[in-house]
């Protein structure tokens, strides 16, 4: 059903591209002009490219200062102990006062591991 305010647009792209962008909206149950609109959507919602757009060499950390980096590893160790504390299973940590490391469990009593001091 074609709306009122529909209008055509026209792009030229590779043939090889276009078959295999189809192919996988195919498997995602999209067709062409859905997944362009999608990306659209998500473009104007997001108010840019919906996804990175750079000129530096693909691969972790090409192009990051050692912060960044630091920042970057922090970042995902924090998202895996949170999404492992929702899973219920103890999390490491290293108590800098004692200078002993623990394990904390689902309900907050710790455990810790190595010799007495």
């Amino acid at each position: 059903m074609r709306m009122e305010n529909d209008v055509r647009v026209t792009v030229r792209v590779d043939k090889n591209l276009k078959d295999r962008a189809d192919s996988l909206f195919e498997r995602l149950g999209l067709n062409m002009t859905t997944a362009l609109n999608v990306f659209l959507r998500k473009a104007v919602d997001e108010n840019a490219i919906p996804f990175p757009v750079s000129a530096k060499p693909a691969g972790f950390g090409s192009g990051l200062t050692a912060d960044e980096i630091t920042r970057a590893f922090s970042d995902s160790v924090a998202k895996e102990t949170k999404h492992n504390q929702r899973l219920g299973f103890p999390v490491a940590r290293y108590d800098a006062a004692t200078g002993r490391a623990y394990l904390e469990n689902a309900d907050g009593t710790k455990e810790y591991v190595g010799n007495e001091r």
